[in-house]
């Protein structure tokens, strides 16, 4: 399955604060060296003739860094920038604080005020691996510095790092709380209007009443056995499915729900479901990583099936266990041609496909999720029951 694609707006809300960090990055440990030389100039006192032996070598590092944060920006790789401006200024202000205070480890004061920057701000990303990294990589420079220049006093910059740590981490939590119910709430939204596409088109055709449902069950379970996906995959795979057949609001209710053979003619228009549901969806954000399980669900292994005659691996995956899903619940469903099968003789006819219709790997996975997949129909026939008993009476 590809990627789930990303909102443009989150994109660029990371690009942004991205932006904006790194602005601020530049202007504070800038000012601040500014005004620490001030300071010195007309306060020989505060003036420590050891300190930063590498600072413009510093700046001039950094600033060589602005073409690659530049390259992975266009790359759309925003994500990794952070990581390596962090990185590169630990890694080079270690080298200054070993450089500098070697042999004079009384002259070290400690960290700088761009070390408390990153702690302070990092929490902005709402990431909290990179917030990790922050902290536990500024307590390892403070330990290594400490150890090779043997100064006690970076005891006091390890407290100080471990204290503004549990500030970030509070702040990042509070965050990620606010983000959280953000997308809680964008779910269950998207879940609502998924739902009423699906009630829609049951109102064409009321033979498939629970047919994406279960088909979305089966399919869900068959992908957890592949043991491939996470659970954001499979929370995009679950709206696909629900989806899968949305392009037969498109197809006339007469061709849809005729109880005689189709025409030639009428089947190519059946046909037509799958790519006029991918395009419906192809631009809506937050469904539009459905795609391919909507266009290729009706795909065969042998290369026989529809729209775009693809064959065997070039099939996607997740396409290739929805039709099974999709097959094992049309058998089993009544349709207004004919009557519903068994689920054992539905089991058999999806192990007769194994090579033909239907990934070989998929159909013996099949197999292990058979019982859960047994569990879900009987469910569905004892709610759809009631249903019609509540109907009568």
């Amino acid at each position: 399955m590809k990627k789930q694609m990303i909102d443009p707006n989150l994109k660029n809300e990371e690009a942004q604060t991205l932006k904006w960090f790194l602005i601020l990055f530049y202007i504070i440990s800038i000012s601040f060296d500014i005004i620490f030389n001030f300071i010195t100039v007309y306060f020989p006192q505060f003036s420590d003739q050891t300190s930063n032996r590498l600072i413009f070598l510093i700046y001039l590092f950094m600033f060589a860094l602005i073409p690659v944060a530049n390259y992975f920006a266009k790359k759309q790789k925003s994500y990794y920038i952070k990581y390596i401006y962090f990185i590169s200024y630990t890694c080079i202000t270690f080298l200054n604080d070993i450089i500098t205070f070697y042999g004079n480890p009384d002259a070290y004061k400690g960290g700088s005020a761009g070390e408390i920057f990153w702690l302070l701000l990092s929490p902005i990303f709402v990431s909290k691996p990179f917030m990790i990294v922050v902290s536990v990589g500024l307590i390892f420079k403070y330990i290594a510095v400490g150890l090779l220049i043997k100064a006690p006093v970076v005891f006091i910059g390890i407290l100080l790092v471990s204290t503004l740590s549990i500030l970030a981490f509070v702040l990042l939590s509070r965050f990620q709380a606010y983000v959280n119910a953000i997308k809680t709430s964008y779910d269950q939204q998207l879940t609502g209007i998924v739902k009423g596409v699906i009630a829609t088109l049951e109102l064409k055709d009321p033979y498939t009443r629970g047919h994406s449902e279960r088909v979305a069950s089966y399919a869900l379970e068959l992908a957890k056995v592949t043991a491939k996906y996470s659970e954001e995959d499979l929370k995009a795979f679950n709206f696909a499915c629900l989806l899968h057949d949305i392009g037969k609001i498109h197809i006339p209710d007469h061709i849809l729900m005729k109880p005689s053979k189709l025409t030639i003619e009428e089947y190519e228009i059946i046909k037509s479901h799958t790519t006029v549901g991918a395009e419906a969806v192809s631009k809506v954000v937050g469904l539009n990583s459905s795609i391919e399980v909507i266009r290729s669900h009706h795909e065969r292994w042998d290369g026989k099936g529809y729209p775009d005659q693809l064959k065997g691996e070039d099939i996607p995956f997740l396409a290739r266990v929805a039709a099974i899903a999709d097959a094992f619940d049309a058998m089993t469903s009544n349709r207004s041609y004919r009557n519903a099968l068994s689920v054992e003789e539905a089991f058999q006819r999806i192990l007769e496909g194994k090579g033909t219709q239907f990934d070989p790997e998929l159909v013996n996975l099949f197999q292990r999720a058979f019982p859960l997949w047994k569990e879900i129909h009987d469910k569905s026939e004892i709610e759809i029951n009631k249903e019609i008993t509540a109907t009568l009476y």
